[in-house]
C-alpha cells in the first residue's frame, strides 16, 4: 500500500513578475520510498529553497549517492543538457521556481551564462547571505500563502535593485521570444533573419547571455513541449502516442524524439514515463509548462 503523503501547491504569481518567474510550486512529501529523481533539462533556470534538509544531487547517479554529492539548502541551476540526479529522501519540503533565463540579471544578479559549467550552484554564492535569512523566514512561516508572499517580496526587492546590470540586448530578447513562439521548431536561418543579425553574431550574443546557443535553446523548448504533451496524456489516463507527439512537436520522426529524450533524461520516453507516472499523477510534475 502506498502510504506516502504528497502536497503540491502552485503559487499565484504577481503581475510585477512580468514573466520573470514562469512557475513557483511549494511541495511537501513524507513517507516516500527513498530513491533518485531525475531533474530534467528545461528552457528555464531552477531556484529551490529547501524547507527541510539540504537538496542532495549530482551529475550522475553515482555522484548523487556518493561522498562527492552536492548538498545545498538553496539551489540555483542554469540551463543544462543532461539530467541532474537528485536524492529523494523519505520526507522533503521546499519551494521550486522556474526562472526565465532572461530574468537572471534582475532576479539572480548575473547573466544566465554565468551559471553554465556546473550543474548546481549554492544559492548563497549567487544571492548572498541574505538568501539564507530569507530561507529561515520561509521555514518559520505559517502556511504556503505566507511563504509565497515572503518570497515574492524578496524577489521584487532584488528586481528593483538590479538596474545596474543593464537590460538584455533586444536582439537576444526577441530571438528567445521567437523561438518560444515556434516552440523550438524554427530554423537558425529564419531566426537570424528575423532579428537582422548574421547567424554567427546572433549565436555569440545569445550564448553570452544564456549560456546556450539558439539551437540548444530550441531543442530544450521542443523537448519541453513534447514532454508536456506526454504528461497531459498520462494525467488524462490516455497512452502517450509518441509518433503523434514527435510529428506535432517538430521532430523529424519518432527516432529523433527518442534520441533527444535519451540525452535529456538518460532514458527512453516509455521508461521515463513509467518512472515518473506516480509522481505526475500526484501533482509532482514541477516544470515550467502546464
Amino acid at each position: 500500500m502506498d502510504t506516502a503523503l504528497r502536497e503540491f501547491v502552485r503559487a499565484p504569481l504577481p503581475p510585477e513578475q512580468g514573466g520573470k518567474v514562469v512557475s513557483a510550486v511549494g511541495y511537501r512529501t513524507s513517507g516516500e520510498r527513498p530513491g533518485l529523481h531525475r531533474g530534467l533539462p528545461s528552457p528555464y533556470l531552477t531556484l529551490i529553497f529547501s524547507l527541510d534538509g539540504p537538496v542532495v544531487s549530482g551529475s550522475t547517479a553515482e555522484q548523487a549517492t556518493g561522498p562527492d554529492a552536492v548538498r545545498t539548502d538553496i539551489v540555483v541551476g542554469g540551463l543544462h543538457q543532461s539530467p541532474a540526479y537528485v536524492v529523494q529522501p523519505e520526507h522533503q519540503a521546499g519551494i521550486q521556481l522556474a526562472v526565465h533565463p532572461l530574468a537572471a540579471r534582475s532576479l539572480l544578479g548575473l547573466p544566465a551564462a554565468e551559471l553554465t559549467g556546473v550543474l548546481v550552484t549554492d544559492g548563497t554564492d549567487v544571492l548572498g547571505r541574505i538568501a539564507a535569512d530569507v530561507r529561515e523566514r520561509l521555514c518559520a512561516a505559517d502556511g504556503w500563502d505566507e511563504r509565497f508572499a515572503c518570497l515574492n517580496a524578496y524577489l521584487a526587492r532584488r528586481a528593483a535593485d538590479a538596474e545596474r546590470l543593464g537590460p538584455v540586448r533586444p536582439e537576444v530578447a526577441e530571438a528567445w521570444a521567437w523561438l518560444a513562439r515556434h516552440r523550438g521548431a524554427g530554423t537558425l536561418r529564419g531566426l537570424a533573419a528575423h532579428v537582422a543579425l548574421s547567424e554567427r553574431r546572433l549565436s555569440a550574443l545569445f550564448r553570452a547571455e544564456t549560456g546556450v546557443t539558439p539551437k540548444q535553446a530550441a531543442r530544450l523548448m521542443r523537448f519541453e513541449h513534447a514532454k508536456a504533451r506526454m504528461v497531459r496524456a498520462v494525467v488524462a489516463g490516455a497512452p502517450a502516442d509518441l509518433a503523434r507527439v514527435a510529428a506535432d512537436c517538430g521532430y523529424y520522426d519518432h527516432s529523433h524524439l527518442v534520441r533527444d529524450f535519451r540525452q535529456y533524461t538518460g532514458a527512453s520516453p516509455s521508461v521515463w514515463l513509467a518512472e515518473e507516472c506516480r509522481n505526475i499523477q500526484a501533482g509532482g510534475h514541477r516544470g515550467g509548462e502546464d
